[in-house]
């Protein structure tokens, strides 16, 4: 009996202890950095066959040729001479590759901190012949899934950068560890019309005004002389505020879309884009158009973009000076929107394609909502529309009332 309540006692200790011992840890999600190094890094570009998508990204239109952005790892070539019928020619690996523009047989594009120039006069035969080395800021990618950032796993010079997170599960006791950093609180940003050039959509970081091409990042607008357009020149940067997320170009104008607002640059001096003016809004996710005298801008709201609602702002710039709301409607999910005559093309995310009729603006009207998983871009071109959803690229043609479905192509 003595034994028996001995043993109970140690029993109970070990149990208290144990509570004790868990009270002091918890469980998280710690991410350590993938790292590769810049040599690697520039060294990585190559042509390859077709692939499967990862992540859609931004669309491109020129010609007959389509290209979507596979995020950070590169951009899929697709042949559209029959829209019915398109296919995948090629996959160009460019690793942090966001954002692309052409002008005449030159493709530019992003590779986290270079900008790299492709020859595609001969798409069977795409060159690199030109990078520009630290042309934009570099940001780490966002670990959205981690609780803690093991920064032991950090590099610790500038010849390697991080490109990927590995996510673990961990248990951990609860104190300042100076090598865990909690990334609630960590400042991280996703890395951001001639006949030669093609058409990006609406959430584009990237666009070509006659000889020079303007980059933005998340604070910059970033200009680069393409006279020569195998050889571009950076030219001085000007800085445009914070959060930046947009570029569209309307005339002698570039519109800056912000987390905190619309910006209105002249380009007047193309090397040396002057601030106008600004539209301050709520903070939220915003991609801009222009037509006319009208602004249409989507704010996105939740997650890191702030906002908890979202909508459809409607902008008055027929004094550029000063911009003024005219109007709003509600949205679900936003994020790129494009207008064609007297319509207006939003992407609503999983609440679908949505068109407006803008014949009254500022005042504008829902006439039809399609039904798409994750719309996320679109480009309203001379005779046919071109959406990018969740890993699918739809195109349609237009009826006198609305759209016809062209084809549904898996990516």
């Amino acid at each position: 009996m003595k034994i028996n309540k001995l043993l109970l006692c140690l029993l109970s200790l070990l149990v208290f202890v144990s509570c004790a011992n868990d009270d002091d840890y918890e469980t998280v999600q710690v991410a350590s950095a993938i790292t590769m190094s810049v040599a690697e890094l520039r060294n990585s570009t190559s042509v390859l066959p077709p692939q499967n998508i990862s992540e859609s990204g931004k669309v491109y239109v020129k010609d007959h040729l389509i290209l979507i952005n596979d995020k950070k790892e590169g951009i899929h070539l697709i042949d559209n001479t029959n829209p019915a019928n398109p296919q995948k020619t090629a996959f160009l690996k460019v690793l942090g590759s966001n954002d692309m523009e052409i002008k005449g047989d030159y493709l530019y594009v992003d590779s986290y901190m270079d900008l790299v120039v492709f020859d595609i006069s001969n798409l069977t035969e795409i060159k690199e012949v030109e990078r520009l080395e630290d042309v934009f800021p570099y940001y780490a990618p966002y670990p959205v899934d981690a609780t803690y950032i093991n920064y032991n796993t950090y590099p610790q010079d500038q010849k390697a950068i991080v490109v990927g997170w590995n996510i673990k599960e961990e248990r951990r006791k609860i104190e300042d560890n100076p090598v865990y950093y909690d990334v609630s609180n960590a400042a991280f940003s996703e890395s951001f019309s001639s006949s030669e050039t093609g058409q990006g959509g609406s959430l584009a970081r990237f666009k070509i005004v006659n000889n020079y091409l303007y980059a933005v990042d998340y604070s910059n607008i970033n200009v680069f002389d393409i006279s020569n357009l195998n050889t571009p020149q950076k030219k001085e940067s000007v800085e445009a505020g914070f959060d930046i997320e947009t570029i569209f170009n309307r005339g002698e104008y570039l519109f800056l879309g912000s987390m905190n607002g619309l910006y209105i640059y002249d380009i007047k001096t193309p090397a040396v884009p002057s601030f106008v003016s600004e539209f301050r809004h709520v903070t939220s996710c915003d991609p801009v158009v222009v037509d006319g005298d009208y602004a249409f801008v989507t704010l996105r709201g939740g997650n890191f973009c702030g906002a908890i609602n979202s909508s459809l702002r409607v902008i008055d710039i027929s004094d550029i000076m000063n911009p003024v709301e005219k109007s709003s409607y509600t949205l679900e999910e936003p994020y790129g929107l494009g207008v064609k005559n007297d319509k207006l093309y939003v992407c609503d995310g999983d609440a679908g394609l949505k068109v407006f009729d803008k014949k009254d603006v500022p005042s504008v009207k829902l006439l039809e909502t399609y039904d798409v998983e994750k719309a996320y871009d679109v480009i309203p071109l001379a005779n046919n529309l071109i959406m990018i959803g969740d890993g699918i690229l739809y195109q349609y043609s237009y009826l006198e009332n609305g759209l016809e479905l062209v084809s549904e192509f898996e990516l």
